[in-house]
């Protein structure tokens, strides 16, 4: 997973190949047809919320649209591979710049349910964050930096060595803290 290019491809392959128009998985995901068409151009995501309601409609786990290889057993990320992999970058809650890094650590896995990403998160120009709900579970660990997790009316401070584990459910958005970049290890769950 070098960049965006392959999503985009992947969520129209799988829409086409399902026979589904744009407009019918906007209105099964609750997006807008505008929202689609960006993704498919391999335009800049929004937030990772969109394609999580995506892959419920077409039927496929998240990880699909992430898959580069199909491996059965167990899979390595090595911290020398890991340090030059390529990202998907998704923008902040207004799309006007670059909000997070995601490095996803089992892009090789198949069948998996959860996502395991080392994001890098930028501090926001902008406090009005837009909150997003998907189905599923996350857990997030600090590893740099002051993270701030807006869940449901309350807000949360985590700190390097500290961890959240909540139901994606409920309302919620993840930023840096203190105006300065952070680093987490992510695990996304996400059921079929």
């Amino acid at each position: 997973m070098k960049n965006n290019n392959i999503i985009g491809e992947k969520v129209k392959s799988l829409r086409e190949s399902k026979q589904l128009s744009i407009e019918e998985v906007a209105e099964r995901a609750g997006l807008t047809v505008q929202q689609i068409e960006c993704i498919e151009k391999d335009e800049a995501l929004p937030s990772l919320a969109p394609l999580i309601k995506i892959a419920r409609v077409l039927g496929v786990r998240l990880g699909t649209f992430l898959d580069d290889q199909s491996e059965l057993g167990p899979v390595i990320c090595r911290k020398k591979e890991s340090d030059g992999l390529g990202g998907i970058h998704f923008n902040d809650s207004k799309g006007s710049k670059k909000h997070m890094d995601y490095h996803a650590l089992s892009q090789d896995k198949s069948g998996r349910h959860m996502e395991p990403f080392l994001i890098d998160i930028a501090p926001a120009a902008d406090v009005d964050f837009i909150l997003s709900t998907h189905e599923g579970e996350e857990f997030i660990y600090v590893l740099e930096g002051v993270v701030e997790i807006n869940y449901g009316s309350k807000t949360y401070i985590l700190e390097q060595g500290d961890s959240i584990y909540y139901d994606s459910i409920v309302a919620h958005h993840v930023h840096a803290g203190n105006q300065e970049t952070a680093k987490i290890l992510g695990v996304i769950y996400t059921p079929y």
